[in-house]
């Protein structure tokens, strides 16, 4: 390793801490200058749900096409328990990341054997599954959904308004990024990269594959629980709508855009791709418009995306910039003295 890249990274690392904590602020101070939070608090869940995708995918180098599955089980067992059983709305809240994990283990172990487009429509069929036990279950909602969840309370202080929940949106992104970075700096996250590239070179060199794959099939499951019964606090309503394929497509090309195997790529797609669908909504309100040109324009809307992004930014936004920027310094960084000869040298030591 070089002298000058052993001096680049002390430096890096707490610009790179320090750059984090100015973006939580600024999103910390964005609810406070906003009436309507809907956008706001549905952008950042989704951001939780990409970051564990994003390890899915990213890092351990698998397909998910049924993320929504797992949002489904921590909305409805926020729903279900407070409402049909009365359950205090806290502990659903915790029981919502630690279900959404312990059924991605239990479905990821016989699942996650199959690779490629075998498991992507292999999550796809769990989600439609789900869906349709809760069209079915009268407990989980059956056709109608769930109405009437409680605000969420902790101890005396009761959630009351949007405000509250987005910052617990926030504060849940920031652990779910926080969970990720140092599960990617781990022993264990060197293991869960070496199958993005191999899984037979991974065997090769110790790594428990199958136990692996599940591992984080089941962090990311937790998050997309977490996000799912803070969602269902924030509606308070659940139904199998709430939790449609498509935007599980959605959580695949936010992932995408922002880039797989990266932090900050969960949020940077979630935001990019959020924003864009709702210039989408706006066009699709504008006068003379018919009532079907809203699901139209979404659907083209992702298509548009997935296809421009393939072709220009393959490897997504913060990947994309990231190398900008250092072909950028490498350009304004002097270059380095020349290396002295042999008969310089000996000269020198006269």
């Amino acid at each position: 390793m070089s002298t000058s890249a052993v001096r680049i990274r002390p430096i890096l690392r707490p610009v790179r801490w320090i750059a984090a904590i100015v973006v939580f602020v600024i999103l910390a101070i964005i609810p406070l200058v906003l009436n309507d939070l809907t956008f706001f608090v549905q952008t950042v869940l989704a951001a939780v749900v990409v970051t564990g995708l994003s390890l899915f995918m990213g890092y351990a180098g698998q397909v998910s096409l049924g993320q929504s599955a797992f949002v489904a089980v921590g909305g409805l067992s926020v729903a279900a328990l407070t409402v049909n059983l009365g359950v205090p709305p806290l502990l659903t809240l915790v029981l919502a990341p630690i279900l959404g994990a312990a059924v991605a283990a239990l479905i990821g172990w016989p699942l996650l054997r199959l690779r490629g487009h075998y498991l992507a429509f292999g999550t796809l069929a769990v989600l439609l599954i789900i869906q349709t036990v809760m069209a079915t279950v009268p407990f989980l909602g059956g056709g109608i959904g769930i109405f009437g969840i409680p605000p969420l309370s902790i101890g005396p202080v009761v959630f009351s308004g949007q405000l509250p929940y987005a910052y617990l949106a926030l504060a849940a992104l920031a652990g779910a990024m926080a969970v990720a970075h140092n599960l990617v700096n781990s022993r264990f996250g060197r293991g869960i990269r070496a199958l993005a590239g191999s899984e037979s070179a991974a065997a090769s060199s110790g790594v428990a594959v199958l136990r692996s794959k599940v591992v984080v099939f089941a962090i990311a499951g937790a998050f997309a629980g977490l996000a799912g019964g803070i969602g269902a606090f924030f509606t308070p309503f659940v139904s199998q709508e709430s939790y449609p394929p498509l935007a599980s497509f959605g959580y695949v090309i936010m992932a995408m855009v922002g880039g797989l195997g990266t932090l900050w790529g969960g949020v940077v797609g979630a935001v990019a791709l959020s924003l864009w669908l709702q210039l989408l909504s706006a066009l699709a309100a504008l006068p003379g418009l018919p009532p079907t040109a809203g699901p139209i324009l979404q659907y083209a809307g992702y298509g548009v995306v997935l296809v421009v992004f393939l072709l220009l930014l393959p490897r997504g936004i913060v990947p994309s910039v990231a190398d900008a920027v250092n072909r950028w310094t490498a350009r304004r960084r002097p270059p380095a003295p020349p290396v002295p000869t042999p008969e310089e040298v000996a000269a020198d030591a006269r």
